[in-house]
């Protein structure tokens, strides 16, 4: 913890590249929040996405991102569009590419999409108001002057700064390789919260005790000492979900590759901040104020 200073240094030089490119750039938003058509199909042979491109907006169709889900199976996802344009579109691809089979057809209105983009701010708030509430009551007697309201605000300061880690590369992301956001990158996002929560825990759950049992050291050594014991468990916890994640990486398809990368992202993030962020900025604020 002596070098706490420089693990919050790192963390920014993490976050603030992603910070500049989702305020400039802002993240780019999929059909379940902007409104559009999912279109699932397969053909005969397989297509290159350019060509599948160029010809479904010669039909007038804006093209937000075309995927390879299975073989000679693609999804397509346009801008918002009315139902006889997607019929047509698909006796013209049927013409221009052999028969086509339709697997799926998926439409959402811009008002659903804004009312899912709402809900999502809310129940991220929610979530961690939540967490504030139950830690500060979970730890209300740790021995004094440690405050467990302190623990709380920590746990929060590591969960904005594993969401800011997540939104960031995928600020980057939209900007540079296209890539939407949906309600799947949502779900990652409440993933993480929960899992950096529970890493958290472990360690301000280890200082508790330690605190107890140790009245005589100073903070800055109980939580050290609290992070050895407990290095090791986060480490094999984190590392058997990404394993998990990795195989499904590799193995989960084209729909949720990038709801898994956002899931990786975050429960890596997690890991790191759980000690190097969430204990650190707790021992700076009790060295501080806690006296």
């Amino acid at each position: 913890m002596k070098y706490k200073v420089w693990y919050i240094v790192f963390s920014l030089l993490i976050i603030l590249p992603g910070l500049y490119f989702l305020f400039t750039s802002g993240l780019k938003m999929g059909i379940d929040f902007t409104g559009g058509a999912l279109l699932e199909y397969k053909f005969q042979k397989n297509i290159n996405t350019e060509d599948l491109k160029n010809k479904i907006s010669a039909q007038g169709l804006e093209v937000s991102q075309i995927n390879l889900s299975a073989e000679n199976t693609y999804i397509i996802r346009t801008k918002v569009v009315e139902q006889n344009k997607i019929n047509n579109l698909k006796d013209y691809l049927g013409k221009e590419f052999g028969t086509i089979e339709e697997r799926r057809v998926e439409f959402v209105g811009p008002i659903i999409g804004a009312e899912l983009k709402k809900k999502a701010i809310i129940a991220i708030l929610l979530a961690s108001l939540a967490i504030i509430l139950y830690i500060s009551f979970s730890f209300r007697k740790i021995p004094k002057p440690a405050s467990s309201f302190r623990f709380g605000i920590a746990a929060i300061a590591a969960l904005l700064h594993d969401i800011l880690v997540v939104i960031g590369i995928f600020a980057i992301l939209g900007k540079f390789m296209n890539i939407e956001i949906d309600t799947l990158f949502v779900t990652a996002l409440l993933t993480v919260i929960g899992f950096s929560v529970h890493d958290t825990i472990v360690v301000f759950d280890r200082i508790r005790e330690n605190l107890t049992k140790h009245m005589d050291k100073k903070f800055i050594d109980v939580a050290n000492l609290s992070i050895v014991q407990t290095l090791g468990r986060s480490l094999n916890t984190s590392l058997t979900v990404v394993f998990v994640l990795f195989a499904m990486l590799l193995f989960g398809g084209e729909t949720i590759r990038w709801f898994i990368i956002a899931l990786l992202v975050g429960i890596i993030s997690g890991t790191y901040s759980s000690i190097f962020n969430a204990t650190a900025l707790l021992v700076w604020w009790e060295e501080k104020l806690g006296h």
